[in-house]
């Protein structure tokens, strides 16, 4: 059972369904506004220094532990649907990621549509992984994380990376990711009740809108379509009670067929990027800590 401090997602993610409801024709600033308030879910993790840099010409944020190494890194991508979201938004959630691996987090601030369409994010994303690779960080030393869209971007940046011939990260962690931009996941029948937010028609406008006019089934927007081989070991979290829970299993069974190291853990009774409540809520501290344990001998940590 779904402990009393996880009814803290419900309730967010049920006021912003209210709010979209209420004004079906809510301009893009305001929506942007409002899902900025994701990022209050989580406790402020302490310990942590968050700098400011500009990575070839993309703003990012550091978030860095006090005593972490620094020589080891999260490439952090944030959600949104590739829409809405910030650096800012997801600062606590990847800075919590950061102190539980004991290394620094490089939090990106992406290009968004509708003013920035696919390829755009993958592009920068690879972009930004180059410019840390020239900072002298070894690509062993590198994990990718993200969340939702973030999940997408931190799985196909590494497909990218693969296609330009770079070398890899250790690993890959999406958090419940969006993969699936034809939205023909049977989950979004069978967890239509259960989803606090995210519906077929939510996922295919915010698809058309990062898309713009791109194929929904090109494997860099669309993981499964992707070819795997010789791709990072791979650890998704879910949580169970997503209407994108299939676009995880999916991905995962498709990856595990190419022989990529696959982790594909389910968290019963969880919303959507349930790991928002870190520092409040015991099932995001359990997911967060189980990716630390999972990604640290990966890093040789």
């Amino acid at each position: 059972m779904a402990s009393p401090q996880a009814a803290a997602i419900d309730q967010l993610f049920d006021g912003f369904v209210a709010a979209l409801s209420a004004n079906p024709a809510m301009e893009l600033a305001e929506l942007r506004d409002m899902l900025e308030k994701c990022g209050d879910l989580a406790a402020d993790p302490g310990g942590v220094d968050y700098l400011e840099t500009d990575a070839d010409g993309t703003p990012c944020l550091w978030a860095v532990p006090k005593g972490c190494t620094q020589d080891r890194v999260l490439l952090a991508l944030h959600g949104g649907g590739c829409v809405t979201g910030s650096r800012f938004s997801h600062r606590k959630l990847f800075a919590h990621i950061a102190k539980a691996v004991g290394c620094r987090a490089l939090i990106l601030d992406y290009g968004r549509a509708p003013e920035h369409t696919h390829p755009a994010q993958v592009n920068e994303g690879v972009k930004v992984y180059k410019w840390l690779l020239a900072q002298g960080i070894e690509p062993g030393h590198v994990a990718t994380v993200g969340d939702s869209a973030g999940g997408n971007l931190c799985t196909t940046i590494v497909l990218g990376a693969k296609a330009a011939g770079l070398p890899l990260p250790a690993a890959v962690m999406p958090l419940s990711p969006w993969y699936d931009m034809e939205a023909t996941a049977p989950s979004f029948a069978t967890n239509a009740k259960l989803d606090r937010l995210i519906s077929r028609e939510m996922s295919l406008n915010m698809s058309a809108l990062f898309l713009g006019g791109a194929s929904p089934r090109d494997p860099l927007a669309n993981p499964l379509h992707a070819d795997f081989s010789g791709y990072p070991p791979l650890y998704i979290q879910v949580g169970g009670y997503e209407a994108i829970v299939d676009d995880s299993l999916r991905v995962a069974e498709r990856a595990r067929a190419a022989g990529v190291e696959v982790r594909c853990d389910v968290f019963p009774e969880m919303q959507h990027v349930f790991q928002f409540m870190a520092g409040r809520a015991p099932e995001a501290d359990d997911a967060i800590a189980k990716l630390a344990a999972w990604v640290k001998p990966k890093l040789g940590l």
